[in-house]
């Protein structure tokens, strides 16, 4: 056993290491005592060290030379080697074993059918997708709910939600799996309403029980549609059906989320106080629940309240993440402590080793802008330029348009105006803050000038709606 262990840990040493004369000398050796051929194992790894080492080119080459030493009647090892594959990021590969299989007659099972699906879906190629679903159909696979989970996931991870639920209703045996990865896409697409549908088929109808995944979609459903009494339903029936409901952090977070979203802030600060309570104290919260609850608060407007629970957070010892220093930098411009923003903005890079993004940086330089330091703004945006997220600073211009209209700064608004239309020329509300600037300063032959250009580029100002809950309930 510690001889084929030798081996295995040889194969993965030359891989890292890219040592080709090593792995070939190992291969010839597999072939004379005939291990290569009693060894699935072997096989995969040393095939996975080839396409490590090699150009595509060659890798294609040596890969169609391994498969001519493989058995072909049984799948077993090219289902093995398409899972090794992927498991280590390189599913082309593992689409060109599949294809294999299907050109020299190899039987493809549910394990290679969902194998290849997962593929493709995680580099989103559809249309190789979509070709395995014509094999699925010919050969009668639909009615493995395994093969439908897969492609129903496909589908929903590239966007083709319609697809989805057409493959969903062809299932003639369906599992929660398929509705939950159903229920995903819809949530990506953000189909409200079609997520509420689901899952009120899913238990009387289709005799499918909710899981986490499942009331966590319906949570961010009602999120979504401001559905305020629905997802106190939801949280009644988590609270009933699930003991360990405290457990799961994501089911938690979405709750929070969705009270905050629906205005009840008190409510998300229940079951965040909740969480930490039922899981052993403040440190025991997730840095998920601190964020989730540090959004709510920012969403809703309580400025003061996001900086005191930031500090409550690090004096907790969870260390907060990307999206907590957003929301807390933000909650500083709001609340006009700049030197405690620019604190936290160089406690992020100094103390936590993260690398701020065009959302910190929009940040920063909106704190500057609501302070009237106009000349640090522009000092940090033209910073920003000569770093990679330069093509991403539009919010940057436009949180230093809205200053200069705020400080009556006309030269420097037009000119935070005109950066902005280049990297954006379609943004509407660039020049909705234009035509505003220009009002101030009583500038109406521009204004007309610039809603004839809206005209010509066929842009139009968004219009704002509301809506209200009327009638909803969960069964």
């Amino acid at each position: 056993m510690s001889y084929l262990n030798s081996i295995s840990e040889f194969l993965q040493e030359s891989s890292q290491t890219k040592n080709l004369k090593a792995i070939k000398k190992l291969h010839c050796h597999l072939l004379t005592t005939g291990l290569l051929f009693s060894n699935f194992s072997f096989q995969s790894k040393l095939i996975l060290s080839y396409t490590t080492c090699l150009d595509k080119k060659t890798s294609l080459k040596t890969l169609n030379d391994c498969f001519k030493f493989m058995d072909h009647r049984n799948p077993l090892p090219f289902n093995v080697l398409i899972s090794d594959f992927c498991r280590n990021g390189f599913t082309f590969w593992g689409l060109k074993t599949f294809s294999f299989m299907h050109v020299n007659s190899v039987c493809l099972d549910n394990y290679s059918l969902c194998s290849s699906l997962k593929a493709s879906s995680s580099i989103k190629d559809v249309i190789f997708g979509k070709q395995v679903h014509v094999h699925v159909i010919k050969s009668g696979f639909l009615s493995s709910v395994f093969v439908g989970s897969a492609l129903i996931d496909l589908y929903a991870k590239s966007s083709s939600v319609g697809d989805a639920r057409v493959v969903f209703d062809e299932i003639p045996v369906k599992n929660s799996v398929c509705a939950n990865a159903l229920l995903s896409g819809y949530c990506e697409a953000k189909l409200w309403d079609e997520v509420l549908e689901l899952v009120r088929l899913m238990m009387p109808a289709l005799k499918l029980e909710y899981d986490n995944f499942t009331l966590s979609a319906m949570l961010r459903a009602c999120a979504g549609l401001s559905g305020n009494e629905f997802g106190r339903q939801v949280h009644a029936y988590l609270i009933r059906k699930f003991d360990d409901m405290v457990n799961d952090v994501f089911v938690q977070s979405s709750l929070i989320e969705m009270y905050g979203k629906c205005g009840l802030v008190w409510k998300a600060l229940q079951v965040f106080d909740l969480a930490g309570h039922e899981l052993g104290g403040e440190r025991s919260k997730d840095v998920v629940l601190w964020t989730s609850m540090l959004g709510v608060y920012g969403r809703n407007g309580h400025f003061n309240e996001v900086i005191q629970l930031f500090k409550a957070m690090l004096i907790a010892g969870t260390e907060p993440d990307r999206v907590a220093f957003v929301t807390v930098i933000s909650a500083c411009g709001h609340t006009g402590q700049v030197k405690l923003g620019v604190e936290y903005f160089e406690s992020m890079i100094r103390d936590y080793k993260l690398d701020p993004g065009p959302e910190h940086y929009s940040c920063l330089v909106d704190l500057h802008c609501r302070a009237g330091e106009l000349d640090k703004a522009w000092k940090l945006i033209n910073e920003m330029l000569h770093k990679r997220h330069g093509s991403d600073s539009v919010s940057m211009w436009g949180a230093l348009l809205s200053s200069c209209y705020d400080h009556g700064n006309f030269e420097l608004g037009k000119l935070a105006a005109q950066k902005a239309l280049e990297l954006d020329p379609q943004n509407v509300g660039v020049y909705v803050m234009l035509s505003n600037l220009y009002a101030k300063f009583n500038m109406w032959d521009e204004i007309g000038q610039l809603r004839e250009v809206m005209k010509q580029k066929g842009l139009k100002k968004d219009v704002g709606c509301s809506w209200i809950e009327v009638s909803t309930s969960m069964r």
